[in-house]
Order: structure tokens, then sequence, then C-alpha cells
């Protein structure tokens, strides 16, 4: 009984121990959804708090952009407007500008038009001036015209001889710059006369044997002598001489002392003439280097770079129409140093630039440009005082006088090169020219005296000043100069100087 009671309670108690577990799973299931509720209630709370927050953000972000947005565009605006008035006043200033315009565009078609008529009567004023001349004075139209225009000279001789001289001060500056820029590049480089007796030299033959000899079989020798020395030989002009031709003086002269060598020798051949040739041109380069350093010392120019000495010496083997290019320096040294004394100029660069003043001609046969340019660039090279480059470069006036030592210089070479006897022509052949010049000039009309001064360099022409106006001098100077440059022959270039004087005597009594 007992037992069973036990089995009951026991029971009982798995029942209620059942249904209490149910119910507290019920109660906690209850609890856990209440929190779950709870926990989702809150979250969306937060949800919609970060939610306002983005959007009054982002409101207030939109608000940021449009507003700098916006700014561009009403700045443009306004500047767009400012722009708009400055077109406008600029419209409106064209617009006057161009009614300027137009009222002086009128206003010049009318002074056009006026000066059209005022030229056409001028015309038809003088045709019938002309007409008139020619019915009054029975001449035909040119004689007439000519009748014309001698009055109109006589009636304005002074305005035209004040245009003549004006156009002729305009010219010459022009002109002369572009002509001496042209012919001193050409003459200087060439500047003594391209003839036989300066551009060669020749060679007696001991036989006529010997012309076979040095032209060898086929030619070879001759081939061979040409190719080593630089040189032209020219073999038929003559029955008992050869003729060397160069440029170059220096390669003449090495030619022609080894063409003797060889002769005397008698041994021709393409390796001998090498041999002889080179021994040669060492030969020659002593006697320049000792013609360069004698010439220093004979003028008392010490100092001087040895290289500079040596192309010096290479003027030795140069002539200018006859006249030896070193001697030539050497005297014009003495005579610049000399001037320079009695001037109170400085005599060390005045006989210094006198020596070195034709130095661009030991190399401008090889150089482009004038001597006197190729002589400054060298000079400048080996480091010379400027004073010195100074009173060189104006010898023949292609630099302006820039100091007295450089008109010293100019002088010395004049007296030097221009003194009868100085350079090839005989003292009869000078004379001669002299009278040449004297007589063409005394053949035109209305010349009373002619004198050819500055060794025939420039001819002082005396005219009647009743026969010969101050407007037909021009005339009469440019038809000489005409004349001279047709029939005479002369070196460098000869001045046309017309002298007309009005003197006027009375005595008191």
């Amino acid at each position: 009984m007992s037992l069973k009671i036990i089995l009951i309670l026991l029971a009982l108690s798995g029942v209620g121990g059942i249904v209490l577990g149910y119910v507290l799973r019920v109660l906690i299931g209850l609890a856990q959804r209440s929190s779950a509720e709870l926990d989702t209630k809150r979250k969306l709370l937060q949800a919609k708090e970060t939610a306002a927050k983005i959007i009054a953000e982002a409101e207030f972000r939109g608000k940021v952009i449009e507003t700098e947005r916006l700014a561009p565009i009403e700045e443009r605006e306004e500047k767009l407007a400012a722009r708009e008035e400055r077109v406008a006043a600029r419209e409106e200033f064209l617009d006057s500008r161009q009614s300027d315009l137009d009222d002086k565009e009128a206003e010049v078609r009318a002074r056009e038009q006026e000066t059209a008529r005022a030229k056409s009567e001028a015309e038809n004023l003088a045709a019938a001036r002309s007409k008139e001349l020619a019915k009054v004075a029975h001449l035909s139209e040119s004689a007439a015209r000519e009748e014309l225009f001698s009055e109109i000279e006589r009636a304005h001789e002074e305005a035209i001889l004040l245009r003549l001289q004006k156009l002729e001060a305009n010219g010459r500056e022009r002109l002369e710059g572009k002509a001496r820029a042209i012919l001193m590049s050409t003459i200087h480089r060439l500047g003594n006369a391209v003839n036989a007796d300066v551009m060669s030299l020749s060679v007696t033959l001991p036989s006529e044997d010997m012309k076979g000899k040095i032209i060898g079989k086929e030619g070879r020798n001759i081939k061979a002598f040409e190719r080593a020395t630089g040189v032209e030989v020219i073999i038929d002009d003559a029955p008992d001489r050869i003729t060397l031709s160069s440029f170059d003086p220096l390669r003449r002269a090495i030619a022609k002392m080894a063409l003797e060598k060889l002769i005397a020798d008698g041994r021709i051949q393409p390796a001998k003439i090498e041999e002889i040739v080179e021994k040669t041109r060492a030969e020659v380069s002593d006697i320049v280097k000792q013609k360069g350093e004698a010439a220093a010392f004979e003028t008392g120019v010490i100092g001087l770079d040895p290289k500079l000495t040596a192309l010096l010496g290479r003027l030795h083997f140069r002539t200018s129409y006859g006249q030896n290019v070193l001697t030539h320096s050497i005297e014009m040294a003495h005579i610049a140093g000399m001037l320079a004394a009695e001037l109170g100029a400085d005599v060390a660069v005045a006989r210094t630039g006198a020596l070195l003043h034709d130095i661009g001609k030991a190399v401008d046969h090889d150089v482009q440009g004038t001597h006197v340019e190729i002589g400054r660039r060298i000079l400048e090279k080996f480091g010379i005082d400027k004073r010195i480059i100074q009173a060189m470069q104006s010898h023949h006036e292609e630099y302006p006088y820039e100091t007295p030592e450089s008109i010293i210089v100019q002088v010395a070479d004049a007296i030097s090169g221009g003194r009868p006897g100085a350079r090839r022509d005989t003292v009869d052949r000078y004379l001669e020219r002299l009278g040449d010049l004297e007589r063409l000039a005394a053949a035109f009309e209305g010349v009373e005296k002619v004198y050819a001064i500055s060794a025939g360099r420039e001819i002082r022409i005396f005219v009647n000043p009743g026969k010969v106006s101050d407007v037909a001098m021009h005339k009469l100077a440019r038809d000489i100069a005409l004349r001279l440059q047709e029939e005479l022959k002369y070196p460098g270039e000869i001045k046309v100087n017309v002298i007309r004087e009005n003197r006027v005597v009375e005595f008191a009594r």
C-alpha cells in the first residue's frame, strides 16, 4: 500500500516536474521574446536616429554644394555683363573713328582731285607755253623743249644745285659703302695687276734638250713637278726658258728654286723631284724666317711672335705693281716713324702699324676677305696692341681714322707707293701717263688748266666760270671720269676734282 502510494507520489512528482518544466520553459520563452522585441525596438530607434542625422547632413551638404555651384555662375554673369559694357563702349568708339576716317578719306580724295586738276593745268600751261615758244621762235618741239629746260635751269639754278649736292651726298654715302665692300674684296685679294710679269716667273734653260728631260716620258716629270709644287709649268712660251705660273708667290719661289736645282743636277725623275722640292721648301722657310727677323730688326720693331715674324717674311716673295711688299713695308715703317716723331705721335705704334699694314697679303690667297680684314684678324690672334691694329686698318680707308697714327700710316703708304720709280712704271712711262691725263681733261670745253698730282691718282681741273656753271660742273666731272675709264689704263682709281671760282677785282684810286 505504501509502495503504491510511493509510486503514485513519484508519478505525480514526475508529472508535476514535467508541468513545472513546461511552465518554466514557457516563461523563459516569453521572457526571451520580450527581450528580443525590446532589443529590436531599441535598434529600430537607433536606426531612425542615424537616418535622421544622415538626412540632415545630406541636406546641409546639398545646400553647401548648391551655394558653391551658384557662386561661379554669378561671378561669370557679372564678368559677362562688364565685358558687354566694354564691347558696347568700344563699338561706340570704333563707330566714331570710322566716321572720322570717312571724313578724312573724303578730304584726301578731294585734295587728290584738286592736285590732279592742278597738275593737269600745269601740264596744259607747259604744253601751251612750249607751243607758243615754238611759234614765236620758229623752233621745233624738241628745240623748244630744250629752250624751256634751259630757261628753267637758269631760273632755278641755285635750287637745282642744292638738290644735286644733296642727292650726291646721300647717294655717295650709300653707294660707296656697297661698292667698297664689293670691290675691296676683289681688288685687295689680287691687289697687283694680273699679268705675266707679276703672276709668273721664268727659268732660263741651258739647252733645248733640257725641255725633254723636264717633261719626261709621257709627261710624268712635269706632272710630278706641278703636283709637288702646286704651280703651272708653261713650256712653249719661249725656246730657251720655262714659265712658272701661280697666284701664290711663295709657291712660285719654291718652284723656281727647285727647278734650277734640278737643272743643275741633271737627274730629273719623279722621286728626285719630290726630294728637291721638299728640301727647297725647307730652305724657303728658313729664308722667310730670316727675312722677317731682318725686317723687324731694321725697323726697330721688337717683341713680335716668331710665327708673326715668319708671316712678315713671306711678304719678301710678294709684289704689288712690281714693288716688293716687304721692302715697301720697311720703307713705310721708316717714313711713319719720322712723321710720328715730327708730329708728336707714338713712334713705336706708327712704325709697327706701318710694318704690319700688309701682313694680310701673306695669306690672302688662302683666306677669304680683303688683306686689311685678314691682317686685323691675324694681329688680334697674336694679341697685338689695339692701337697698332687701329693704326694699320685704315691705310685703305676701309675703317675710319681713329688715332693720329692711323693717318700717319695711310700717308706713309701713299708716299711709299706713289712716288715716281717706287713701282713698276719707269719715270718716262710715269711722266707719259701724267701727260695723257692732263691732255684728255684739257680737251673738254670750258677747261682752262689741268694738273695731275698725287702720282697720277688725282687731277685738278680749273674751269672758266663764265662758260661752266655750278650745275654743269657735275656733268663735266662725270664726263671726264667716264672718258678716263674708257681710254686710259691705270691701277686703282683717279680722283677728278673740278674747281670753279669767281674773282672780282676792283681798284680804289
